[in-house]
């Protein structure tokens, strides 16, 4: 599932270089560089619920059920 997420988020930002994508049991944290901050939440937080609806509806084919936060 992290492959997926730093595939989505590594298309989004400037800088690819600094994407850190980590699965902590079932949460997957998501680390850029401050100025790509903006760009992975979007407005009124519209692309990161957008990967949240998508690693939701990944996750049922797996079986587990993974949430996704932006680490600051």
């Amino acid at each position: 599932m992290t492959e997926l997420v730093k595939y989505i988020v590594t298309a989004l930002v400037d800088d690819k270089d600094s994407v850190e994508v980590t699965e902590e049991g079932d949460v997957i944290v998501i680390k850029v560089a401050k100025d790509d901050m903006g760009k992975v939440i979007g407005k009124q937080g519209r692309i990161i619920k957008s990967i949240r609806s998508v690693v939701k509806a990944a996750s049922v084919k797996c079986g587990r059920n993974y949430t996704v936060e932006v680490d600051e």
